[in-house]
């Protein structure tokens, strides 16, 4: 049995090389990625799979481990262990790694080697029995990166679009963590996105985003206001639909939960501190303000349908995200200033009450630290050749968006100017994404948020109503 071994059975990490036969190793999980299917070059109509992992076995050694086969057996294999479980491999071929090349999408470790599994002659079993893994277990909070070589979110915020597309490190603590979201890509793939909103002394807020079951099953496990993270190896992007920076979780990222590093201790102080303070807001109210990724919406509808599909939901409706091909047909910016700006509480977003100009959210949260901002919160009509949609919300980022300018040039136009602004706009043929919620309080039974308004390529809005791209 596995667990009849002693640890001398095993082979350290930096002790292997090509020529040991029939090799045993031992180590705790600290990357897994999702399992992948590729066509099979050698079986034409066929699919290989194949997922891999990192293990650790000492405080400065860790390698990768890949699974090629069958998708019976690489689901199955998969599925057999999580980050943070200690595994045993045995007898897993030892092949010197291309570093330059594995390494672009694959964690960066100080072996030379790489292990790999095959399904006739490889064992990988869990090893929760052994003696070792106290030992093993408390790799798991050591960083694989050099503790202090991180950037604060301060940085990364300052530095801006400059950072665009660098891999690099973040320490941070957790403020929320999103419910994961699932969907369907165009080409039929099941996905799945997470977001979690990290912070630290340096900024109050600030987007991490999973793409992969294995990070966002580990993300879940977090605590929010108590839990910190060293993520080595994150993509940092300027999202341009939130105009802000944000950090993705990527196939070389390895995160290191509670890491026992200096560094991590003064933020975890840091914490303590504005918990007992009750200086942060609830991550509640952080999570109201998550944004969908526009790219997972890809469900095409008339007003006709969408109103048929919520009259058809028998009250029951879950949020519903789609695409329109139709034009703003009411746009009242050029009338009373109040219609179209509302003051915004600058921790949460949330609107703040108009007499008061207070926010009742963040009600735990000291005044010194609070503020508002004005933003745009304009109530407009959206129409195709089916109907009309009445009184849904175009607001904040969007509507800046949409008009092509912030709320403080808007504050210096002129009357004539703004009038001007709106028919650039007004009954121009577009490219509508929105979210549907039923609210049996709003006017219409309907809660129609734009989450973006964008003039429309000719031939695609042509398509769209010739009928050739409705998806049901």
């Amino acid at each position: 049995m596995a667990h009849s071994r002693s640890a001398r059975d095993f082979v350290a990490l930096s002790d292997l090389h090509p020529n040991l036969a029939r090799p045993n190793v031992i180590g705790v999980v600290i990357g897994k990625t999702d399992v992948r299917s590729f066509p099979d070059r050698k079986n034409i109509g066929t699919e290989r799979y194949t997922f891999s992992f990192t293990i650790r076995d000492s405080p400065t050694y860790f390698i990768n481990v890949q699974s090629w086969g069958r998708e019976e057996y690489i689901r199955s294999l998969s599925e057999s262990f999580r980050v943070g479980d200690c595994v045993t491999i045995e007898n897993p071929l030892i092949q010197s790694k291309e570093a330059e090349r594995e390494e672009k999408f694959n964690p960066v470790t100080p072996s030379c080697y790489k292990l790999l599994l095959s399904e006739n002659h490889s064992v990988v079993k869990t090893s929760s029995c052994y003696e070792a893994d106290t030992r093993l277990l408390s790799l798991l909070h050591l960083p694989v990166k050099d503790p202090q070589d991180y950037y604060s979110l301060g940085d990364i915020v300052a530095n801006g679009q400059s950072l665009h597309g660098r891999v690099l490190n973040v320490l941070a603590a957790v403020m929320s963590v999103g419910e994961p979201k699932y969907f369907m890509t165009s080409d039929k793939r099941k996905g799945q996105r997470c977001e979690v909103k990290l912070y630290d002394e340096t900024e109050r807020s600030f987007p991490i985003v999973c793409w992969d079951n294995e990070s966002i099953q580990l993300a879940q496990s977090w605590i929010p206001q108590e839990t910190v993270i060293f993520a080595s190896d994150v993509r940092i992007n300027f999202d341009k639909f939130r105009n802000c920076m944000t950090a993705t979780v990527i196939s070389k990222t390895i995160i290191t939960t509670n890491p026992e590093t200096a560094e991590a201790n003064v933020l975890f102080s840091f914490i303590k501190e504005n918990a007992q303070a009750g200086a942060l807001p609830n991550p509640v109210k952080e999570l109201a303000n998550e944004t969908i990724n526009l790219e997972t919406v890809v469900d095409v509808y008339t007003v006709e349908q969408l109103k048929e599909k919520t009259l058809q939901s028998d009250g029951k409706l879950d949020p519903l995200h789609g695409i329109i091909y139709g034009y703003i047909s009411t746009l009242d910016i050029d009338e009373n200033v109040s219609k179209v700006l509302r003051n915004r509480c600058s921790i949460c977003r949330f609107i703040v009450n108009e007499v008061s100009n207070t926010c009742t959210f963040c009600s735990d949260v000291s005044p010194e630290c609070k503020s508002t901002f004005a933003s745009f919160d304009i109530l407009v009509d959206v129409t195709d050749h089916t109907g009309t949609l009445r009184s849904c919300y175009l607001s904040d980022c969007v509507a800046e968006e949409a008009l092509g300018c912030t709320v403080h040039e808007f504050l210096m136009l002129e009357e004539d100017q703004k009038t001007a602004l709106k028919w650039q706009l007004l009954l121009e043929r577009s490219k509508i994404y929105f979210k549907v919620t039923l609210s049996p309080n709003w006017r219409t039974g309907l809660k129609v948020n734009l989450l973006s308004c964008k003039l429309a390529d000719p031939v695609e809005a042509s398509q769209s109503v010739l009928g050739r791209d409705w998806k049901y």
